[in-house]
């Protein structure tokens, strides 16, 4: 809900829990007054305090008044050049060389539904679920306008952000920064997380206090990377999964990004969210326009947990486009790991025929099918099936995979090229590369373009030939290497700085042609693994892979941080074969089952070397997965226990909407004898109900459950699990 008093210049939004306030000054700069717990009918901007301040210079308007500053003021969008020496949200080269930014509020407009923006990702709104709010800001000087956005989605507590840069003048501006989030705050005692790591360990949660200066993570890579996610939090120094106010800041967005919070000399601290300004200038003639990346924030008065599950039911609903919405998705088997680059159709036939016979519904074929693929070094770019591999290519494959009930899906990585390839021989201007420098090579593979729409047109050609031929209904989007040499043939030198952000416009190009000629075919997102792991990803992949690390205990880390803000239906997560390909763990399979359950379920193994014993206990998984699906995917999600903290156990919790349901997962580490009883405390029940607990018939209050506890069994061998499902005894 947005409430407006124009008299006084203040702009409310209401979400369900929190409110979120601005207003526009006697100088006509536009404060932000609060984000927090909900508080009704009041002006915030008492909450600022003006007074002299040396070295804090003071705007021409104010005359010869030396207690106003745009340097201690809290600003809705943060200025550059005039004043406020703090992290500007916007920086532009003027035509007289000078690099100012000084926006005055000058209008605003009010929607009905959800503002969407052309070529990028964003939250959409469903009928009139959702308002928005257009700010408009005007440098009279530079005469260029900013309109500031934000989509209102009260009933999920979630506000959106984003901005658009319009040159109004007769001169060409140069904009050099451009954040799609500005969120100031009147205090720095707050904590910072972020969710770091690399390859094959992404997400992993950081926590710190916020010092004096500026703090930051974010990519230079071009894409999100794995070493940084573009979502952070800044929260009380004592909030927890269950208490203290946090504030949750997503990027949707898959390209260079920047997260910085800085503290100032007063104790303040500002977040400043977008486009990363590496290499990025945008180059602005007379009427033309820039958008940047929308942005979206949660505010939790009640802790992590809150916040998450404000996220998952958010990007569930409102930001992934599944065309498997409202029903269960296939079950998969992948044969990467139980081939590689070494396969016949017979033996893809094998694998998927041993996955049908224990309930498996999809068989996905990876790398290798393609060119003369067999190695990493050669064929890429070249997207026709190797006949040598697949007689009577997918035309012949494909039957055979569906006549054993399964669905069929397909590897694919558009965007690289191999230099042993027919397309890079004819087209060696189509890779990014700086002249008269050899390119870097990343596994053996260059970068093509996506940039250039011909490029993408001539790719998306090819790829279409192949999805037209037979009947596919899974495509995994793969993208192995960090963007280097970034320099296109097609723009002249003043516009290069323009390339890695048409590059990330040009894959969102690619993917949405897919969607739209292809709706029915389920999309999965990777880039080795959890390298672009993003919510913009997730508006048009609804599921991404989630580390090419699929070791049950690396995943337990890896999952758990990826929790924060995205829900499970969205982490790519498989069962593979020990010892483990990446680190050589020997895990028991339950425990590979368990983890891999709270995910976009499937198998990365040959599953011909199982036991008996082995198949039948994952048709048991299977079963499990089917029956819980909906739990699964759409409960409310849990954190129990932190695998970054406790070494005992770590637990999670999925319940549904109606506290009814309950599926209660549990992975041990290492054991030791005797070893401490220990008990469980869940979480989100009915303190009003009766649970019975599935495995051992015993029946608990929900105020039990979750005040006292449930006793953990006591369980001995490497890294055992256990699950236990709860319902309401009627």
């Amino acid at each position: 809900m947005i409430v407006l008093d124009k008299e006084n210049r203040i702009f409310t939004i209401h979400t369900l829990n929190t409110t979120y306030q601005i207003k526009a000054d006697q100088y006509n700069v536009l404060l932000h007054t609060y984000y927090g717990p909900r508080i009704e009918d009041c002006d915030l901007s008492c909450l600022i305090q003006c007074g002299n301040r040396s070295f804090s210079p003071n705007p021409n308007e104010a005359g010869r008044s030396r207690d106003y500053s745009l340097d201690i003021m809290p600003q809705e969008y943060s200025t550059c050049g005039v004043g406020d020496f703090r992290l500007p949200s916007i920086e532009m080269e003027l035509p007289n060389g000078s690099h100012t930014a000084d926006l005055r509020y000058v209008d605003f407009r009010l929607e009905k539904g959800k503002y969407m923006l052309e070529g990028l990702p964003g939250f959409y709104s469903v009928k009139d679920e959702a308002e928005t709010l257009i700010i408009f800001l005007r440098d009279a000087a530079a005469q260029v306008v900013v309109k500031l956005y934000y989509g209102v989605f009260e009933s999920l507590d979630l506000i959106t952000r984003a901005v658009q840069v319009v040159n109004q003048g007769t001169e060409t501006v140069r904009l050099c920064r451009c954040a799609s989030l500005c969120l100031d705050f009147l205090r720095s005692d707050l904590d910072m997380i972020t969710f770091n790591g690399h390859h094959l360990m992404e997400r992993c949660l950081d926590r710190g206090a916020l010092r004096p200066g500026i703090q930051s993570v974010g990519s230079v890579r071009g894409t999100s990377s794995h070493q940084h996610n573009p979502f952070v939090m800044l929260c009380d120094r004592d909030a927890d999964e269950d208490a203290g106010i946090c504030y949750g800041a997503m990027l949707l967005y898959s390209g260079n990004f920047e997260a910085a919070v800085e503290c100032s000399q007063y104790e303040n601290s500002r977040l400043i969210m977008g486009i990363h300004p590496y290499h990025f200038c945008w180059t602005l003639e007379p009427g033309e326009s820039f958008t940047a990346p929308e942005a979206a924030m949660v505010c939790s008065p009640n802790g992590f947990g809150e916040m998450s599950r404000q996220f998952h039911r958010a990007i569930r609903s409102n930001l992934i486009r599944d065309p498997y919405a409202g029903r269960r998705k296939p079950i998969l088997v992948n044969n990467w790991e139980a081939t590689y680059f070494d396969f016949t159709a017979d033996k893809l036939v094998d694998i998927a025929r041993e996955a049908a016979a224990l309930g498996i519904e999809m068989f996905v074929m990876d790398d290798g099918w393609f060119g003369l693929r067999n190695d990493d070094n050669s064929g890429l770019g070249d997207w026709q099936v190797n006949t040598e591999k697949l007689p009577g290519g997918l035309e012949a494959l494909v039957p055979r995979i569906k006549d054993l009930g399964m669905k069929f899906g397909i590897w694919m990585e558009p965007e690289m090229v191999n230099e042993d390839s027919d397309l890079y021989r004819a087209h060696p201007d189509w890779i990014l590369h700086i002249p008269g420098r050899f390119p870097a090579r990343g596994r053996g593979q260059l970068v093509l373009d996506f940039s250039r729409k011909d490029v993408r047109d001539y790719i998306y050609s090819q790829l279409r030939e192949v999805l037209s031929s037979t009947d596919i209904s899974y495509i995994k989007w793969d993208m192995n290497r960090s963007l280097t040499d970034v320099w296109s043939e097609a723009l002249p030198a003043r516009r290069q700085g323009e390339v890695y952000h048409r590059y990330v416009l040009g894959v969102y190009d690619m993917l949405e042609r897919l969607r739209r000629d292809y709706p029915n075919i389920l999309i999965e997102g990777c880039c080795g693994g959890g390298g672009r792991f993003d919510g913009g990803m997730l508006y048009y992949t609804p599921q991404i892979w989630c580390s090419d690390d699929s070791d049950a205990i690396d995943r337990l880390r890896i999952q758990y941080g990826t929790s924060f803000c995205y829900p499970v239906c969205t982490m790519g997560a498989h069962v593979s074969a020990v010892p483990n390909e990446q680190n050589g763990r020997i895990t028991p399979l339950k425990t590979r089952g368990i983890t891999a359950m709270s995910g976009a379920f499937g198998y990365e193994m040959d599953l011909g070397k199982c036991t008996e014993a082995e198949k039948t206990e994952i048709r048991q998984q299977v079963e499990n997965y089917k029956e819980y699906y909906d739990l699964i995917h759409y409960g409310d999600y849990y954190r129990l226990s932190s695998p970054f903290q406790d070494n005992a156990y770590t637990a999670w919790e999925q319940v549904s909407a109606d506290r009814r349901k309950v599926l209660v997962n549990v992975v041990l580490g290492c054991t030791h004898a005797a070893s401490p009883f220990r008990t469980l405390r869940l979480k989100g029940l009915d303190s009003g109900l009766l649970y019975q607990v599935d495995q051992t018939g015993t029946v608990h209050s929900g105020k039990e459950l979750m005040k006292a506890g449930y006793p953990l069994p006591q369980i001995q061998g490497d890294y055992p699990s256990f699950q236990f499902y709860l319902k309401v005894v009627e």
